[in-house]
């Protein structure tokens, strides 16, 4: 058993705050995935196809909402989320694309090739294109399809673009995370450009404008120009909260007596963003769409809690498969539900968004076969049981394997090195590394993290490669069972080794010197010809090899440039 340092933080304080009282729900031990999502389809009988609202908010940690016990104000969230369905066994990926990637296409990582890391600006890399995005579907359905925010599924050639995936109008930016008001982004020192973009143009007029108040602007114009008699689908990814951390002074006025900084302005910007939702739920009802509407509101992975973030009282934090990484906000706010006012333990996935969405809009499955995702719906609306058993969180075979994992403590079937993690039923796995294990209460105090007693920490956690929870009786993962119960971690082993058999490729290419926005007009932007392209994704050499022929001209001129600077300080000099 591990050992650990429990430093001002006991189990009288989550009494204290309320946690250890939840209901929590009581799955099956170790259930039967069903293998065929399609069956378990069931079409609502709504007069006409609903108006989707998609929300998606960016590095929310799971504690930053009213609801959960917050100190951060979100009163438009707490409200939505009161008068419909609370998920709270709803899962996300712990970084930005895959959990867009998920949402986009209702599979996991493992069968789209993005299992590693995210999308990287300079990456000639993208999601796949023979994939059929959930705006597609939309589409085919009838319904007008529109993006607002955060793309971050790759750009290298204008047939990865939003508008070529589905949707018709797209504001946002491409890339991960952008200034808020100037939509800079730097790759590196040096290497940065603009990046806001107007369909598959470059949106240079609306610098100057706060990304959060400009995507709410932008859902309220869609809303207004749009007929409510005809179906509707808008995605809004906001930047927010995602650093930098950034707000208008007269939001963090609001938190002046918070004496952490970065807790501070993390809160500013999320009370900012819950306002943009009061704002888009107001133009809902203004132009006549609410009635007839199904809003859901998600989390895209965990809070980054060096940055202002919480998700206490998990365990972890974005970027890693603790629950800290992969729990998330989310619920569902529609006239259209059945049970509504409710608190729903059903175990939903963000890979359900999907089936459960086309399902809503009397769309057509059938040709899209072996969806990750489930049509959750009933289980939403009716309170009934969710058709899913248990959630692939990831395998990464490329992440740093673990230095005390093998083959051997995986019962010959797993290596324990690789980074991987599984939920069925009521139990969790993690092998290999996991990430940041720590549990961090919210950074409320002046010098956090630097005060020791604000931590409680893993004190030999690095010692191991297997890890074993029954996440229903302890969801702060507290107590590894993995020896105690050697029969339930190889039963979970072997579900690694079913996925993993059909796992594809990891697409992770290496970064290409052409993607400089400098070779863009000084923004972000598709930079490959086709010809590139199809050589990329054939696969068949490392880019780094390919691009010496391709990159000639790119390095005769930066020598020039070079050697030009390098006469004109001696000069100087």
């Amino acid at each position: 058993m591990a050992v650990y340092a429990l430093t001002g933080f006991s189990l009288v304080s989550l009494l204290s705050f309320g946690y250890l009282s939840w209901d929590w729900m009581k799955p099956s031990l170790v259930a039967d995935v069903a293998t065929d999502p399609m069956e378990k389809s069931l079409r609502p009988a709504f007069a006409r196809p609903p108006h989707i609202i998609f929300i998606l908010t960016d590095d929310q940690g799971y504690h930053d909402v009213g609801y959960h016990g917050s100190d951060i104000q979100t009163p438009t969230l707490d409200r939505l989320a009161a008068e419909g369905v609370k998920l709270e066994n709803y899962y996300i990926q712990p970084i930005c694309t895959p959990s867009r990637s998920q949402l986009i296409t209702g599979r996991y990582q493992i069968h789209t090739g993005l299992q590693h890391s995210i999308i990287r600006p300079r990456q000639p890399n993208c999601l796949p294109l023979d994939q059929v995005t959930l705006p597609q579907k939309l589409q085919e359905a009838g319904y007008s399809t529109h993006m607002v925010g955060k793309w971050h599924l790759g750009f290298y050639k204008k047939e990865c673009l939003p508008t070529r995936r589905g949707f018709d109008t797209f504001l946002g930016s491409l890339t991960g995370n952008v200034d808020y008001y100037t939509y800079d982004n730097c790759d590196g020192p040096g290497v940065c450009g603009y990046d806001l973009h107007e369909g598959e143009d470059v949106a240079w007029d609306q610098s100057g404008k706060y990304s959060t108040f400009l995507y709410a602007q932008r859902v309220s114009k869609i809303l207004a120009s749009h007929s409510p008699k005809e179906p509707i689908f808008i995605y809004v990814a906001f930047q927010a909260v995602h650093t930098p951390l950034q707000s208008p002074k007269e939001y963090i006025y609001r938190y002046r007596s918070m004496g952490n900084v970065a807790r501070r302005k993390y809160a500013a910007m999320v009370t900012c963003m819950d306002e943009a939702v009061k704002n888009i739920t107001w133009a809902l009802k203004k132009y006549g769409y609410y009635d007839n509407s199904v809003i859901v509101f998600s989390t895209d992975n965990g809070g980054q809690t060096f940055s202002g973030g919480s998700n206490w009282p998990l365990r972890g934090r974005k970027g890693t498969y603790w629950e800290g990484g992969v729990r998330g906000i989310g619920f569902v706010h529609s006239p259209l539900i059945k049970r509504k006012r409710r608190t729903s333990w059903a175990l939903v996935h963000i890979t359900d968004w999907y089936p459960t969405l086309v399902t809503l809009a009397r769309g057509n499955l059938s040709n899209v076969p072996g969806l990750d995702g489930y049509n959750v719906w009933p289980a939403i609306s009716e309170g009934k049981e969710s058709p899913r058993t248990e959630i692939l969180h990831n395998i990464d075979p490329l992440y740093n394997h673990a230095k005390h994992g093998s083959l051997e403590d995986g019962f010959g079937i797993w290596n324990t090195a690789v980074q991987a993690s599984i939920r069925v039923g009521e139990w969790k796995l993690l092998t290999g590394d996991p990430g940041y294990s720590d549990w961090i209460p919210p950074q409320t105090l002046t010098n956090f993290p630097g005060s020791w007693w604000n931590l409680e920490r893993l004190t030999d956690g690095l010692r191991k490669s297997v890890w074993l929870f029954n996440i229903t009786a302890d969801p702060y993962e507290r107590y590894d069972l993995s020896d105690q119960r050697p029969d339930v971690v190889r039963t979970l082993l072997m579900r690694l080794v079913h996925y993993n058999r059909t796992a594809i490729p990891v697409r992770y290419p290496a970064e290409n010197p052409r993607a400089h926005p400098d070779f863009n007009g000084g923004a972000w932007g598709p930079w490959a010809s086709e010809d590139d392209a199809e050589e990329w994704e054939g696969g068949r050499e490392p880019l780094k090899s390919r691009n010496k022929k391709k990159k000639c001209k790119i390095c005769k001129l930066r020598s020039f440039f070079r050697k030009l600077n390098t006469r004109l300080m001696s000069n100087r000099i």
